[in-house]
């Protein structure tokens, strides 16, 4: 019995959580945050009415959640044969057959679809990036990078990245110097968060032949990429110094935090996935943060 005749008995019952598995509503929620700063940063720097850009802020949101959970759902649709490899996702409904790779398919293209929609309809640069961003994520970071090379994280940074532009030009329409500030902050965030992923669950990207770093260049090598890494963070407030020398302060020693932090694993009895474990809820942290802060700094200065 095939995976769609298995779900015919019992199709139209994915709950709302398999749902949100299926889109991974966790990473879209994160890319959610920088979108929203993004778009606040441009109202504030550019001197739109808050009150009357709301409509294009919530489109602007809509639009993104779309695109970027119907990628994820294409994502899931394409690794499902290392998925079902992996114990970590192997509860996923793409891969318990909770989902017909047909209705898998209709929902991730209908969300794509009715995202671009929504971001075309806000200006044109807004549904460009869009575009690139679901290209960026499917084609080179899904299809190709992750399951060819180690370069697999930095790759699929490019179109994770594309979150905080969207919402600059959504309320802007071009880009500036601080959306690019806010876009290099979430690329070069990303390899470390995804490193200290990777890192704890080295073994089983091993075991599902996926090439990254840890798995392929070992511990010792990911280390330094992951300081090299949190070195590009350490100038990019100053990129953002128009909101005042208490965010670059502020900014700063949330990025010499997280560097100190990752010294920490040159002590000798340093357990590399309990150092994991800390870079990786220190990354989660940092993102939040530092958008926050954005938003919050440049409140008080529109105030």
């Amino acid at each position: 019995m095939n995976k769609d005749q298995t779900l015919s008995q019992d199709t139209g019952r994915v709950t709302f959580k398999e749902l949100q598995q299926i889109i991974k509503m966790g990473l879209v929620q994160g890319n959610l945050i920088p979108a929203f700063a993004g778009a606040w940063l441009a109202v504030v720097m550019t001197n739109h009415s808050f009150l009357s850009s709301i409509p294009q802020i919530l489109m602007m949101i809509v639009g993104s959640t779309l695109i970027m959970g119907g990628a994820c759902a294409l994502n899931n649709y394409y690794d499902q044969d290392i998925d079902s490899i992996m114990p970590s996702k192997q509860g996923r409904p793409t891969v318990n057959d909770r989902i017909s790779d047909r209705n898998l398919l209709i929902l991730s293209f209908g969300m794509m679809l009715i995202g671009e929609a929504c971001l075309f309809l806000l200006n044109v640069p807004s549904g460009v990036l869009g575009l690139i961003g679901i290209v960026g994520y499917v084609s080179y970071y899904s299809i190709w990078s992750k399951r060819h090379t180690t370069w697999n994280t930095v790759v699929g940074s490019f179109p994770g990245a594309v979150p905080p532009l969207i919402g600059w030009v959504a309320i802007d329409g071009q880009m500036s110097l601080a959306a690019i500030a806010l876009f290099l902050v979430v690329f070069c965030w990303q390899p470390v968060h995804f490193y200290a992923l990777a890192i704890k669950r080295s073994d089983e990207y091993s075991l599902a032949n996926i090439p990254m770093l840890p798995s392929v260049k070992g511990f010792k090598r990911t280390r330094i990429s992951m300081f090299i890494w949190l070195i590009f963070l350490l100038p990019l407030p100053f990129l953002l110094s128009n909101l005042g020398v208490t965010f670059v302060v502020i900014a700063t020693l949330l990025n010499l935090g997280w560097l100190a932090l990752g010294f920490t694993t040159f002590k000798k009895d340093s357990d590399q996935t309990k150092w994991a474990t800390k870079m990786f809820i220190y990354s989660l942290n940092y993102l939040v943060v530092f958008f926050v802060l954005v938003v919050v700094v440049s409140l008080i200065k529109m105030i």
